[in-house]
């Protein structure tokens, strides 16, 4: 064991993992301090060097924890500030949330002391590595999922960015991992061989990303096409209000008349605070209006629509899509549902509980996981709604035809607070992976259009009402990504974290 005498003290070395998952959440946008997100870990693996599965899954904990403490601290101004939530309440589900985030970090320090090589290059560079992307991978998507803060989102903006295209969100992650072993191999690995193995993949790494940095991989598709985001800015508080209903309905129509002349009109999620169907007259004259012009709408909505086979109305998170060139109207529902917000994951004497306190307790239904692009504006858009743009494979069916992806948001729910910005960065690198541009719709903001690499080509101000306009060019073909999904590196992850158990439990330390 080579780590100081301090750093064994139970609480020091609690504190110290800590503040490295802390330290960990600036990475991320809006601070984008990035190589953080390759020390950070690498100070993680360090104080698992020598520690006992009990103590690892401690200190894993504590790391976690950290990070989605700093991370996703917003949960308590969605819940409290704009949900009015009890703040018992509020700060038990944030808190709850970190805790839960922990407990993954808990499980891989425990699988990491207890199966990986004690020492050596193997188990920083192969096997932590591995089992850690592993561990990422799984929490996006079990119970529904939740993908936030995972590692690739910190390499937006530099030189790593590149190979998101190839190797997509958790490609990136699983680089970060491999160049945090190296940082760790080449401090405390003892023979010369092995600090030549981390130099390697050091140099390897960073001149497969600069190689890549340029490529294009895909294609221009048909003319570049206008594009105006209609942004109305409704207070989260205000815009739930009853008697601000007609204000706001008032507002989107005149903002829209502004619009018009664009190819594609986007509105955000839920624009209008009211079930789509008590004003089916008010969207025939806003899209009559439009369609005069040669403007296609896309617009969020709720609305509800009624279950053939029981009879009952149910309710769905949508984007409607309307075109003066295509007969009909086309809609999207949402999948991917956000809990204790759309739907909730509870008892049902919970809910009754909630139903007393006048607090939300409906669920949303959900549309099918695989929804085909829309047609609009002589386009193939993929379409999702809020944090769905979190799920990054789930956009790869509609690829293969999709020229442009649409993402609708209201991260108002969140105040004036990191989560408008962590999403953006989220929603930058799925235009990334794609290599398609992206039209990003948000209620008070960050409204965007976003370039084929992820680039932000206009950018509407904050929290002030605006009709954004732009062009953009369409896109076709496949990025490496495209093709093949997250399947090769999650496989090559659960090979790295196989060798190094076996390794482990052979008792072979190289």
């Amino acid at each position: 064991m080579n780590q100081p005498a301090f750093l064994q003290r139970r609480f020091v070395g609690s504190a110290v993992a800590a503040v490295a998952g802390a330290l960990l959440g600036l990475s991320f946008a809006p601070f984008g301090w990035w190589p953080l997100a390759i020390l950070c870990p690498a100070i993680l693996i360090y104080l698992w060097d020598g520690a006992s599965p009990r103590r690892a899954a401690v200190l894993g904990f504590w790391f976690n924890f950290g990070t989605f403490a700093v991370g996703t601290y917003w949960l308590y101004i969605a819940l409290q500030l704009i949900g009015h939530a009890p703040v018992p309440l509020a700060l038990l589900l944030m808190l709850g949330l970190a805790s839960i985030m922990g407990a993954y970090h808990a499980l891989l320090g425990w699988v990491t002391a207890k199966y990986f090589p004690a020492r050596g290059a193997v188990r920083w560079l192969v096997a932590i590595p591995g089992a850690w992307l592993l561990v990422e991978w799984v929490r996006s998507w079990f119970l529904t999922g939740f993908g936030w803060l995972a590692l690739g989102y910190a390499h937006t903006d530099n030189w790593l960015g590149g190979l998101a295209p190839v190797i997509g969100q958790f490609g990136l992650g699983l680089v970060t991992l491999l160049l945090a072993g190296a940082l760790v191999t080449l401090v405390l690995g003892k023979r010369r061989i092995q600090q030549s193995v981390a130099a390697a993949v050091l140099a390897g790494l960073g001149t497969l990303a600069f190689a890549f940095r340029d490529i294009e991989w895909t294609q221009p598709s048909g003319k570049p096409i206008t594009v105006a985001v209609v942004q109305g800015a409704i207070p989260q508080d205000e815009k739930l209000l009853v008697e601000n209903l007609p204000q706001i309905l008032e507002t989107y129509e005149t903002m829209t008349m502004q619009a018009h002349g664009a190819d594609l009109i986007v509105w955000p999620e839920s624009a209008i605070p009211d079930l789509i169907n008590h004003h089916i007259d008010y969207m025939k004259r806003v899209y009559q209006a439009a369609s005069a012009t040669g403007s296609a709408l896309v617009l969020g909505a709720i609305r509800a629509d009624e279950n053939p086979d029981t009879g009952k109305e149910e309710y769905f998170n949508s984007v409607l899509v309307m075109d003066p060139a295509t007969p009909g109207v086309g809609w999207y529902n949402k999948h991917h549902l956000v809990p204790f917000t759309e739907f909730f994951p509870v008892p049902g004497f919970i809910r009754n509980w909630l139903r007393l306190m006048s607090l939300p307790y409906s669920d949303f239904n959900r549309g099918d996981a695989v929804q085909p692009p829309l047609d609009a504006a002589g386009q193939k858009i993929s379409l999702g709604i809020c944090y769905e743009d979190g799920y990054g494979s789930t956009q790869i069916p509609a690829l293969d035809t999709a020229t442009l992806l649409v993402n609708v948001t209201n991260d108002a729910w969140f105040g004036r607070s990191t989560a408008r910005y962590q999403h953006l960065q989220i929603s930058r690198l799925r235009a990334r992976e794609a290599g398609r541009p992206m039209v990003r719709a948000a209620n008070d903001g960050v409204s965007a259009i976003i370039g084929a690499r992820g680039e932000i080509l206009v950018r509407a101000p904050e929290y002030e009402a605006n009709v954004m306009r732009s062009q953009l060019q369409p896109r076709t073909g496949l990025t490496p990504y495209a093709r093949t999904g997250n399947w090769p590196v999650v496989t090559l992850a659960l090979v790295f974290g196989l060798l190094g158990a076996y390794l482990g439990r052979a008792r072979k330390i190289p």
